[in-house]
Order: C-alpha cells, then structure tokens, then sequence
C-alpha cells in the first residue's frame, strides 16, 4: 500500500513529488509515457509569468504571484538554467496601448510591482529590432524563462533521489474506490493500491476524475504551434516579446530560450487531446502574426518546428481540490497557462490539502540541492582537461553541433531517473538540438544508449514504444 500515488510526471506532478519527498511518506509517481515531461511540460514557451493578465480571485493569479517568488531560489538549489530576462508587451496602435493601462492596474491590484508603461522611445531604446511602428510596451521586470523539460527533471530528479518512486510506462485504465484506499489498473502490469491519489495527469486529467467522481469534468484541448530557430537568430531580442492578449490566449511571441536560440508562437487552435502534429496553416499564421512584432526575423534559420497542447476546463481557472464524492482523491487539472510558472506553488497548495489527511513527518535527511549535469560546453579549457583526465569518454565529441559528448550521454543514462530513450537523452544534454537535427549524431547515441542499457539497437526507441530509432528490414 502506497501512502500517496501521484499520476503524471510533467511540471506540475514532479514538483508536488519534491515537495512531499520532504515528507516520511512511501509515495509513487507513475505516467504513461517512457519518460518524464514527455506531454505538455516539454512543448511550451518556457515563461515564468509576470501574472498581470490573470484575473483577481481566481487560482491563476493567487499561484502566478506565489510561483514567480519562489523560482530563483529553486533554479539555485536545484540547478535549472532561469534567466529573469523581463518581458514588454508591444501596442501598435493607441487602442492596444490603452490596453496595456489596464493590464498594469490588474497586475497592480494582484499585488504585482514590477510593472512599467514605457513611450516608443525606450521600447526601441531596450529592444532596437522591434518594428518601429510600436507605440508603447508594458514593462514586466518580474517576468522569467526556462527551460521547461530541464525544469521538470530538476524537481523529478531531486524527488528520487529523496526517496519517491518513479513508475513510467504505466498507463492507468481504471481506479477502484475502496472507501479508504484506491486500487489503480495498469495496462499489462499489477495493480496499484494507494491511500491518496494525487491527479495530475494533465490532458487525462478528467478522465481520471470520472473514473472515481460523479462529478464530471471535460478537458478542451487547445493546441499551440511554434518555430525554434537557431542561436544565430537568438541574439535578435534580449526580452521576452508579447502582443496584446486575447481573450483565447496570451498571443504569439517572440523570446530568447536559456539555451541561446529564439522561440517564435504560440497560436491556438482546438485540437484533439494527442494531436500534436504541426500545420502548414498554423506555421504561417505565426509567422504572419510573429512579423507584426518583428519584421526582420530569419525564417531560414529555423531548426525545427513543434506543437504542444493545452488543457482547458470551462471554469477558465486552475481545479486544484479534493473531488467531493471521492475522499483522498485530489484533482489537479486544467493546468494550462501559467502552469508552468504556478507548479511550485500548487505543490504548496496541495500539501496544505493533505496536511489533516495523512501525517507529514519531515524527514531529517532531505537533501534539497540537486546538482545538475556537466556541460563541456560551458567549461573553460583547464576544466575541460581536467575531466577528461579523470574519464577519456568526455574528450569523444559525439553531438558535433551541440558539442555534447560521450561521457555527458553516459551520465544521462546513469544519473537518478536516467534517460531510457533517444529523446531522453536529448533533453539532458542537448545532444540532436542542433543544426543537423540529430542527423550526424542519432545513431552513436543509439548505439551508447543499447551498450548502457544492454539492450539491441533496434530495441532504442525515440520517445514511446514502438519508435525504434534503428530498424532492420527483413529479407
């Protein structure tokens, strides 16, 4: 009997597990994918939210303020690239600028101070490629980027290496109420029983919730597609550029990544929940709306492009309680913008739910700092030597456009929750990211990844089952 299992290992679930891994408590963390932040926590723009657009009252804007505190302290101790780059948005005509007036007396009454209206002058004054047809921006000096996958590992690695078990590939088809614990269903494996469950399962989110509540909830899937262009393009904007919002979304923007490249989307459009594929539609109205910002963008940069989904819920806010009919059972669903921003906070949030369910005993032997993988990239030549000294296998370059090397994939592999797949290893170390698109690369790591594993090439898959990176035609 697990105390508390947690479904879904994006931001939102990875951060809740670090949070109780302060906690004496045999917790669990299971998702269906093959690896963590493998759904809407590795395909959105990476922004930590000013929180100016949220409405007063409501979740959103409660858990924006609170996360937005917290999140340099947590990129301190738990090693996770945030730069707080700030963020302008841009008018283009007076009634977009009268707007912006209402956005900063919002962001004003949420308790928000670092908010700014600035005339055409001292927008091109901080940001000189904008069109120069801008009239004002709103200055969000609060506002913040990251990168949301390393994010999401920073927290899923810390809970494991605090004692929470991590069960990917486990896909949950049915949940039992037994009246004081649940028994989960797990395709193809045994079952799970647990004393809390913990719902954060994102776009599955509602389906979960029904298995157990007669209180029903639907999730609208809202796709966003985007362009990532390469680090020659990343040097064109130092702040993260937004249009005025809409009622649908926060609009397309442009903004540097931590990594060095340049983020243009996202749009919106309905979408069926797993329908991640992108458009050629959907990229020209980036595109398009993107030039409205800046017109001189080098779209012959552009390295690849990607879409990801959002979970909207009628309510239009954050449902973060325990379903009603359902004791012990926690929904947190229809996380959408600003989750990212707000999943510190909602782990808080959710302990104070627990806090009179189940005794919290702190244990005395939490390690809170994480202590993040080596990049050759970033080390100057005595580093570098040195460690190559120490292991050969980080003088044998292998990512030639990312400079990512053999021992950097092995420690991918062998670090807590190590990478399992090609992807996996992509996101711990960059290796594929670059201007090959993993073309010159894709088989060594493969080959590193059968060898660490012991498994056959054919056996390495890209992302889920049955995506074999290698495969061998028959005769």
């Amino acid at each position: 009997m697990k105390d508390i299992v947690i479904v879904g290992a994006g931001i939102v679930g990875c951060s809740i597990a670090r949070e109780l891994s302060r906690y004496n408590l045999n917790v669990t963390v299971i998702d269906k994918n093959q690896d963590v932040s493998e759904g809407i926590s590795k395909a959105n723009s990476g922004i930590i939210h000013g929180g100016y657009n949220e409405k007063k009252g409501t979740l959103k804007a409660k858990l924006n303020l609170e996360g937005n505190k917290i999140i340099d302290s947590l990129s301190e101790e738990l090693e996770f690239p945030f730069k707080r780059n700030g963020s302008l948005v841009l008018a283009f005509n007076e009634e977009e600028f009268k707007k912006l007036k209402t956005l900063k007396s919002n962001g004003e009454s949420l308790g928000i101070e670092e908010l700014e209206l600035l005339e055409k002058g001292e927008v091109l004054d901080l940001e000189e490629n904008i069109n120069c047809d801008v009239v004002g921006a709103l200055h969000v000096k609060n506002s913040g980027i990251v990168s949301p996958y390393e994010m999401t590992l920073a927290f899923a690695e810390n809970a494991c290496e605090n004692g929470v078990e991590f069960l990917l590939n486990h896909v949950v088809t049915d949940i039992k109420n037994n009246g004081d614990s649940y028994t989960l269903i797990i395709k193809d494996k045994d079952p799970i029983e647990a004393k809390i469950v913990i719902n954060a399962a994102g776009l599955g989110g509602a389906f979960l919730n029904n298995l157990v509540s007669e209180t029903k909830y639907e999730i609208e899937g809202v796709k966003g597609e985007y362009c990532l262009l390469d680090k020659i393009a990343g040097g064109l904007c130092k702040k993260t550029l937004f249009q005025v919002p809409s009622e649908l979304s926060k609009g397309v923007l442009v903004t540097p990544t931590v990594d060095g490249n340049l983020l243009i989307g996202p749009n919106a459009a309905p979408s069926e929940v797993g329908d991640i594929k992108t458009t050629r539609k959907g990229i020209d109205e980036i595109i398009d709306k993107s030039k409205i910002t800046m017109e001189k963008i080098p779209f012959d940069r552009v390295l690849n492009t990607f879409s990801g989904i959002r979970p909207k819920v009628k309510t239009k806010d954050f449902i973060i309680e325990e379903a009603k009919d359902a004791k012990n059972f926690i929904n947190v669903i229809g996380i959408d913008s600003p989750g990212l921003t707000c999943a510190p906070a909602i782990a808080n949030y959710v302990i104070n739910i627990i806090k009179d369910k189940i005794k919290l005993d702190k244990k005395s032997n939490f390690k809170a700092h994480r202590t993040k993988m080596i990049r050759m990239s970033e080390l100057n030549i005595e580093e570098k030597n040195k460690l190559i000294a120490e292991n050969p296998a980080y003088g044998k370059m292998i990512c030639k456009c990312e400079f990512v090397t053999e021992g950097e994939i092995i420690d991918s592999i062998r670090r807590p929750l190590g990478a399992r797949t090609l992807d996996g290893v992509k996101r711990r170390t960059r290796a594929t990211m670059g201007g090959c698109q993993g073309i010159g690369c894709m088989i060594p790591i493969s080959a590193i990844i059968s060898k660490e594993l012991g498994i056959d090439i054919s056996q390495v898959n890209k992302d889920r089952e049955n995506s074999s990176v290698v495969g061998f035609k028959e005769d």
